[in-house]
């Protein structure tokens, strides 16, 4: 199979889908791989270091997408990326399109094979490839939400461990799950005081022995979440409906109710965001502020932090990417179930339920569907 590895385009975003290491990997067992030029330069990865792994290095991103059968990116086509896309192609990359409609109109149009990260799942339940850069995310949400706590970011100016004879900042985290949880693992290393809400018990007892009672713990009502959100130094939304939008927890009177110089860290932008004042930012300008609350609501936060970043989704991918090279794509979606819950477009058919239902656009199921490839 032709594997391409394009250029990430999106602002600030250094990541690669394919390290020189995974490329080798696939150059290995009989495949062609097309990297753009300087597509891993920001984050220390050479032109000279794809060639050593046996990858051909192209001029543009043109070439790669015109060469290559099977994409491998990390964020979502940009739409210039979207406009290169033939029927011919399998794009493997994050898509997140239950809140974005231009986008999925496009993958729609194009014809191409779409199987996103973000809803692949394994025989556990979990999203085994969204849950390296939910890791990551949750671990820099309390770095974003400190710097954003500083005076001069807008910030309470509260230090979130205190310090002694000062009480260190309260953190209400809402959701309890890789998200939540590496933000909470931060949260209580720097000092400050964690308060987790969800709404299964299961996930509360298994945070409160992961912390040795260092947390507290909330079932999560509408009462329960308001009474501590106005009364948090910061909040991280770390909601998760798989494939669909985000709901909308923080409500723009809750938010009018938070204390002045509170920030809002809201993980879950990708799917819309859980907060009713979020709006995607980037890292070139992470923050605003709504009704006196810092908001902080970079789309690809994990993009600040791209070698670890990259090499951590590698980690999880590559068993995928090969699957999919080795077999090929329709053998490979037939084989594993869990792969096909990554499909969500197909020869102009959404696949994903959430997105359809998000989007109110006609499904198709992707058992259906992988016939025609």
């Amino acid at each position: 199979m032709h594997i391409g590895i394009p250029k990430e385009i999106k602002t600030h975003e250094y990541r690669v889908g394919l390290t020189p290491a995974s490329a080798h990997d696939l150059v290995v067992n009989g495949h062609k791989v097309f990297v753009e030029t300087k597509a891993g330069e920001g984050i220390d990865f050479s032109d000279d270091d794809y060639r050593a792994a046996g990858v051909e290095v192209l001029k543009s991103a043109d070439e790669v997408f015109e060469k290559a059968e099977m994409i491998v990116k990390v964020k979502e086509p940009q739409p210039e990326e979207r406009a290169r896309l033939k029927p011919h192609h399998t794009l493997f990359t994050y898509f997140h399109l239950a809140p974005d409609a231009e986008q999925t109109h496009d993958l729609i149009e194009s014809g191409a094979t779409c199987i996103a990260y973000e809803t692949v799942t394994d025989k556990t339940g979990g999203l085994p490839l969204l849950a390296p850069m939910s890791a990551v995310a949750g671990r820099m949400s309390i770095q974003a939400g400190a710097s954003a706590l500083e005076k001069s970011n807008g910030g309470r100016a509260v230090l979130m461990g205190g310090v002694p004879g000062v009480e260190p900042a309260k953190v209400v985290i809402i959701g309890g799950g890789v998200v939540g949880e590496n933000a909470a693992e931060m949260a209580v290393g720097m000092g400050a005081e964690v308060v987790i809400l969800d709404r299964s018990l299961d996930v509360l007892r298994r945070l409160s022995n992961r912390f040795d009672n260092r947390i507290k713990t909330v079932y999560s009502t509408f009462q329960a979440l308001a009474e501590h959100v106005i009364s948090a130094d910061l909040v991280v939304g770390a909601v998760l409906l798989p494939g669909a939008a985000a709901p909308k927890l923080i409500t723009r009177e809750l938010v009018a109710s938070m204390k002045k110089g509170a920030v809002i860290v809201d993980v879950a932008i990708d799917q819309g965001g859980c907060a009713e004042t979020a709006v995607a930012t980037t890292h070139a300008d992470p923050t605003y502020i709504v009704d006196g609350v810092v908001h902080y609501c970079v789309a690809n936060m994990p993009g600040a932090v791209a070698r670890t970043s990259t090499m951590a989704l590698n980690n999880a991918t590559l068993p995928y990417t090969l699957a999919l090279a080795n077999k090929g794509i329709r053998q490979a979606l037939s084989d594993d179930r869990h792969l096909l819950n990554g499909l969500n477009v197909c020869k102009g058919h959404i696949t994903c339920r959430d997105v359809s239902d998000a989007l109110e656009l006609p499904y198709t199921a992707a058992e259906e569907i992988i016939q025609a490839l």
